[in-house]
């Protein structure tokens, strides 16, 4: 239902109006009490990159991060995440996310950014203080914040927004009648907008997601998406039709699709029950890090990573490279 609210192919957004606009006015003096200095933000000692949205719901923002951070690190840069942390709860902040940090402390996000890049990521409500344990524990050249994007107490150096190229704005409103966390105008101060999939405008670098060989979560095995017969797919993000819809254009075996909330954390029986000893079960890397703990031989993730156009993808890393200092 709240799909086709934020559509724009139900009425009933109209009715949510008046929440809309609270929101929309909150949002707006809460930003300009910042831009007017009447609100205190924290500037970081290193260069800040924030990726972020402007819609509440799945854009592609991780791949994202990972995308940047690996090939600032292919520059010899030393890079460090910080997240909000969304989904975890942990008994304390700032959250260093280890080895031994489960994604029920520190979120799914971070703890993914964690394994895919070996980069250092530390998590907080607040995220100076994110910042701050990260410089205390490790050196660090630059910071990528994982969302962040209307977080105005923390300065930044460079904005990326991603943008769901299918869905983009919907209706255009503020929440809760729209998708809307900030209104489009807000594209016209950030430095880059990436659309995710669909078709992207001027101005806008498009991305693809792209990923072919499922992993087993017990063995590491690598298989084709259409080698692994009687596939039962699910996916916990913000938009599970697209992870489905990426499985399809594989060619995989799909019998079954299972479309749970994003975030949501999993128990052993309730994953077990999707599938019979025939099938396999393939979701997200976003999910897998969240089951690895009691993962079954018949269970596969497939990652993704963000493609963009050489050229434009090199002049955005050229313009974060000249923030760092020599």
């Amino acid at each position: 239902m709240i799909e086709k609210i934020w559509s724009g192919r139900s009425w009933l957004y109209i009715a949510l109006l008046p929440l809309s606009a609270l929101y929309g006015l909150v949002s707006g003096l809460r930003r300009l009490s910042y831009k007017m200095g009447l609100s205190r933000s924290w500037k970081a000692p290193v260069p800040v990159i924030v990726v972020g949205n402007l819609t509440a719901g799945g854009n592609g923002k991780t791949p994202v991060v990972i995308w940047l951070v690996e090939q600032l690190q292919q520059k010899g840069y030393r890079v460090g995440v910080v997240s909000r942390g969304y989904g975890g709860k942990s008994e304390h902040y700032p959250l260093l996310v280890t080895d031994d940090v489960t994604t029920a402390q520190a979120g799914d996000e971070p703890v993914l950014i964690r394994r895919r890049t070996g980069a250092p990521v530390a998590v907080a409500p607040k995220r100076a203080d994110a910042i701050e344990a990260l410089l205390a524990h490790v050196p660090i050249d630059i910071v990528v914040t994982d969302d962040g994007l209307q977080h105005y107490a923390l300065q930044r150096d460079y904005e990326i927004v991603v943008i769901d190229g299918v869905r983009r704005f919907g209706n255009g409103c503020w929440l809760p009648a729209g998708p809307m966390r900030e209104l489009a105008g807000r594209l016209n101060t950030v430095n880059t907008i990436i659309v995710n999939g669909g078709t992207a405008q001027a101005g806008e670098l498009p991305m693809t997601l792209k990923g072919e060989l499922a992993v087993n979560l017990l063995t590491g095995e690598m298989r084709n998406v259409t080698d692994i017969p009687n596939a039962i797919a699910m996916a916990g993000i913000g938009h599970p039709p697209r992870f489905f819809a990426t499985l399809q254009q594989l060619g995989a075996n799909l019998q079954e699709t299972h479309a749970f909330a994003d975030h949501q954390p999993y128990e052993k029986s309730q994953l077990l029950a999707l599938t019979n000893s025939d099938q396999n079960l393939l979701m997200t890397e976003k999910d897998a890090v969240k089951c690895i703990q009691f993962a079954q031989p018949n269970w596969w993730y497939l990652p993704v990573n963000a493609v963009l156009p050489e050229e434009e993808g090199q002049k955005v890393l050229n313009e974060i490279r000249a923030l760092i200092p020599k």
